[in-house]
């Protein structure tokens, strides 16, 4: 099994190329350490200035959500695309919070639920797929998991190496490992051997292990398989959990939900749909906290098909 170390400090992290890194990553760490609630004003505050200067992105997140809720006036839409950017603000300092707050501060932001959909499985002896969705607060989710019950994921290498170190030692903090995520043997080992093994299934990853299926108003929506693949493992429960963050900022509440049942069938396009619905379920709880700046329908059913994006 390939699993990814953490990395040590090199020297070479001190090179001028890095400064502006270090700089960037300084200021985080110091903001990291005040009051949670003024790092919430702050990520408000930067998540404005996402929507009037990087317009781009709010323009993804726009057509996202008018692909998704047609029956949303524009005025809706709009108000939506707002507090999507705020939320967007707040999880670049989260990421601070989630890799350097010490366990006693992140913990009590924690309120559990459904915990028992986890380890009612892990009490038969099965290895567990946990489905988790691209929630803005995902940095605190994964943290917050590891006082729970230690998990194994997927991870792809930052292209910076000093942002490689210190996003792997962050993500490590509180759970066990993580395996490359182009190695499906060592995942699929992960599950056998009876782990907690976390998955994203959610985002358009191209046509290589994919199926076209409903997501909420798109109907052929590129959807991966990989859940099927890893759903086949001997001894597997599928089951899936969300992380919101709490208007009233005393926490975020991280449920479980019961386990797939007859999962996965001989139809994986009514599996995968089984999923998004899953995905659509989270979305529709707390739709200004999802990730909505990716570009979900980038891929097509037919590759001639012109752009949503256009």
């Amino acid at each position: 099994m390939k699993i990814i170390e953490k990395p040590k400090f090199e020297a070479r992290f001190l090179l001028p190329k890095y400064w502006l890194t270090w700089l960037g990553v300084g200021l985080l760490y110091f903001i990291s350490w005040l009051p949670y609630k003024w790092q919430l004003a702050m990520g408000r505050g930067l998540g404005r200035l996402f929507y009037k200067f990087v317009p781009k992105r709010a323009g993804v997140a726009r057509r996202n959500l008018e692909l998704c809720f047609p029956d949303k006036s524009a005025d809706e839409i709009e108000a939506l695309v707002k507090r999507n950017m705020e939320n967007t603000g707040i999880a670049f300092f989260e990421t601070g919070m989630a890799w350097w707050w010490p366990d006693w501060r992140i913990r009590r932001k924690l309120h559990l639920h459904g915990v028992e959909h986890l380890e009612a499985p892990q009490r038969e002896g099965k290895g567990v797929l946990l489905l988790l969705f691209h929630f803005l607060s995902l940095e605190v989710h994964a943290r917050l998991h590891g006082f729970i019950k230690p998990a194994v994921g997927l991870y792809r290498p930052h292209n910076n190496a000093l942002m490689e170190f210190l996003q792997t030692r962050g993500r490590g903090r509180s759970n066990k490992y993580m395996i490359p995520r182009t190695d499906v043997r060592s995942m699929k080992q992960a599950i056998e051997q009876g782990e907690i093994a976390g998955y994203l299934p959610d985002q358009d990853y191209g046509r290589r292990r994919t199926v076209f299926a409903p997501f909420f108003a798109v109907k052929e929506t590129s959807t991966t398989t990989g859940t099927l693949l890893f759903a086949a493992s001997k001894k597997c429960a599928v089951l899936s959990t969300t992380c919101f963050r709490r208007a009233d900022g005393s926490g975020y509440d991280v449920t479980f939900y019961p386990e797939f049942g007859n999962f996965p069938t001989a139809d994986p396009i009514a599996d995968v749909t089984r999923v998004n619905k899953m995905v659509e379920y989270a979305v529709q709880q707390c739709p200004e906290q999802y990730l909505w700046v990716h570009r979900r329908f980038k891929t097509r059913p037919n590759e001639d098909d012109p752009s949503l994006y256009r």
